[in-house]
C-alpha cells in the first residue's frame, strides 16, 4: 500500500427539497384547503476516525465527494425524502484544515472521533405551513436551502510513542527493523526510505510504537532534500531517538544540523524529551567508542552507545524510551485531571 499524508478533497453537502403547492381536490369536499408537504432535508458529509487506516491513499483516487440533495415535498402532505449523508473515513490522527491549508477545522486524534464538515440544507415549508385564520389558501412555499460547498485538506500525522531522528544512513532503519517487525527497506546508500514507516518495540513486557521518517539534511527546514515535509509524524510522540552515526568523521557538526532543524521547524519538537544514541560501534574499537562518546557528550548531554547490526546497547535505549514515554504520559494525565479524577469518590 503506497503511503499518503497531504490530500486535497472538494465536498459539497446536499440541497433542501422544495416545499409543495398543493391543494386538497376530493369528491364532496368542497373546500379541501391546502395540503402540500415539505421538502426533505439534504444530506451532510462527516469525517470520521476509524481504525485499520495508516494513509491516505483512498483520496488520490477520489477527491469529490457529494451528499445527495433533498427530495420535493409533495401534494396530500406528504414530505420529501432526506438525502444521504457522506463520511469520509480517515486515519486517527488526521488533521483538517481549511481550504488555505493553515486554518485547522478539526483534528481527529482519537479513534470514533466524528464532525460534519458540511450541513445539509433544511427542506422548503409546503403551503401547508402558512395556513392561516385570514390567509385559508396560500399559494406560496419555499424553497429549500442550499447545500454548502467547501474546499478542505486532510493532513495524516501518525500518532506514534517515540520518533526517530538523524541524517540519512543514521542508521534508522535498521534500528527499527531490529527492534520490531517491520520491515522496511534497508540500503548502503542515502534517502532510502522514503516514506515513513511504524513499528512496534517491545521491552520488559511492555510495548510502545515507533515512528522513523525520512532523514534530514542541512537546510530541510528551507527545502532541501526531502525537507521537513515528514517532521509532522513525530509532533504526537512523547519522546525522540536521535541516533548519531559514529563512522560519519563528522560527529558533533551531524549533531547540530539535526538540532537546529527540528529548532527552526518548531511545534514543540525541540522541548520533546530526547535521547542521543552514538550509533554503529560494531565499527568502532573501545577506544574509538570512548573517544567519540566523550566528544558528543560535550555538546548533547548523556549518550548511549548502541548498535543495531549486533544489536549491542539496544536494550539500554529501549528502556530509556520506556521511561521517557512513561514519564510523559503520567504528566499529561495529571493535566488533564486524569488522576483526580480516578480519586474522586463512586456516585451513581
Amino acid at each position: 500500500m503506497k503511503f499518503l499524508d497531504l490530500a486535497k478533497v472538494y465536498i459539497r453537502s446536499g440541497s433542501g427539497g422544495a416545499g409543495s403547492v398543493s391543494f386538497r381536490r376530493e369528491k364532496y369536499i368542497e373546500y379541501g384547503g391546502p395540503d402540500g408537504g415539505d421538502g426533505g432535508a439534504g444530506g451532510s458529509v462527516w469525517v470520521e476516525a476509524v481504525d485499520g487506516l495508516n494513509t491516505l491513499i483512498d483520496f488520490r483516487y477520489q477527491q469529490h465527494f457529494f451528499a445527495k440533495n433533498g427530495q420535493h415535498g409533495m401534494g396530500s402532505q406528504k414530505t420529501g425524502a432526506g438525502g444521504d449523508d457522506i463520511v469520509l473515513r480517515v486515519p486517527v490522527g488526521t488533521e483538517i484544515l481549511d481550504e488555505d491549508g493553515e486554518t485547522l477545522i478539526a483534528d481527529l486524534s482519537t479513534l470514533g472521533e466524528r464532525i460534519c464538515l458540511a450541513e445539509g440544507g433544511n427542506g422548503g415549508w409546503g403551503n401547508l405551513r402558512f395556513k392561516s385564520a385570514t390567509n385559508q389558501a396560500p399559494r406560496r412555499a419555499n424553497p429549500g436551502q442550499p447545500g454548502v460547498e467547501r474546499t478542505i485538506w486532510l493532513r495524516l500525522k501518525l500518532i506514534a510513542d517515540v520518533g526517530l531522528l538523524g541524517l540519512p544512513n543514521a542508521g534508522k532503519t535498521t534500528f527499527l527493523a531490529a527492534t520490531s517487525n517491520a520491515r522496511p527497506k534497508v540500503a548502503d546508500y542515502p534517502f532510502t526510505t522514503l516514506h515513513p514507516n511504524l513499528g512496534v518495540v517491545g521491552v520488559d513486557d511492555v510495548e510502545f510504537v515507533v515512528a522513523d521518517i525520512p532523514g534530514l539534511i542541512e537546510g530541510a527546514s528551507e527545502g532541501r532534500g526531502l525537507g521537513d515535509l515528514f517532521l509532522g509524524h513525530v509532533e504526537r510522540c512523547a519522546a525522540l531517538l536521535h541516533l548519531v552515526d559514529g563512522t560519519s568523521g563528522t560527529l558533533i557538526e551531524d549533531y547540530r544540523t539535526i538540532v537546529h532543524e527540528i529548532e527552526t521547524y518548531g511545534e514543540g519538537l525541540a522541548d520533546k524529551p530526547r535521547v542521543t544514541v552514538l550509533n554503529k560501534i560494531d565499527a568502532l574499537d573501545d577506544e574509538e567508542r570512548a573517544f567519540l562518546r566523550e566528544e558528543l557528550e560535550a555538546v548533547a548531554g548523556p549518550v548511549h552507545l548502541m548498535s543495531g547490526v549486533s544489536k549491542e546497547g539496544l536494550t539500554d535505549v529501549l528502556r530509556e524510551l520506556r521511561t521517557l514515554i512513561d514519564d510523559t504520559r503520567l504528566r499529561r494525565r495529571a493535566e488533564e485531571g486524569g488522576e483526580d479524577e480516578g480519586e474522586a469518590p463512586w456516585q451513581p
